[in-house]
């Protein structure tokens, strides 16, 4: 479940008053049930997935992404599956922890584990939001963000995409506010 966590070390969990701070950012947040099967509960407790296992995971919620294809024109779709076993994940992680922006949506469900995305308010205060297990994030397209995992060993998320060249982070100059 989704909570925001502000600069002045305030949390805020109920989802409406979430849902609504993301909706003056034009960020639509949705409650989605993970996967639920025994198999699916399976690969979702892996460390890490073969491609033919993220796959296999990706097809159980299959039917969310036929949905974002109808509702919004999403092509296509992955699995990132981050874990504390990737070689180099402090730097593969380093190009996101900064203030950027991306000229397509950045779109993700959340299937296990956690992470933080931290928004910029058009006054220019920041806050972070930790999304989880059934979280629904959409971003739009030049909304100022990052992503951190913070104290979260792990996630896996479903990524969807209209068109993945618009994907590259533009990185700002701005700089981010101290979050405990």
């Amino acid at each position: 479940m989704a909570r925001i966590i502000t600069s002045e070390g305030k949390d805020v969990t109920d989802f409406a008053t979430i849902r609504n701070r993301l909706a003056r950012l034009g960020i639509t947040l949705n409650a989605w049930s993970a996967p639920a099967g025994a198999r699916a509960q399976e690969l979702l407790a892996k460390q890490s997935l073969a491609d033919a296992e993220k796959e296999e995971l990706l097809g159980s919620v299959e039917q969310r992404f036929e949905q974002l294809k109808r509702e919004k024109g999403y092509q296509t779709r992955d699995m990132i599956v981050i874990h504390e076993g990737i070689p180099n994940l402090k730097e593969m992680l380093a190009k996101f922890e900064k203030i950027h922006y991306h000229t397509d949506d950045e779109v993700r469900y959340i299937l296990a584990g956690r992470g933080y995305f931290g928004f910029v308010e058009p006054d220019g205060g920041q806050f972070l939001l930790e999304v989880s297990a059934g979280d629904y994030i959409n971003v739009p397209a030049n909304t100022e963000h990052w992503f951190e995992m913070r104290d979260s060993k792990r996630i896996k998320a479903v990524r969807y995409f209209i068109d993945t060249s618009g994907w590259t982070p533009v990185y700002t100059e701005r700089s981010m506010a101290a979050f405990a």
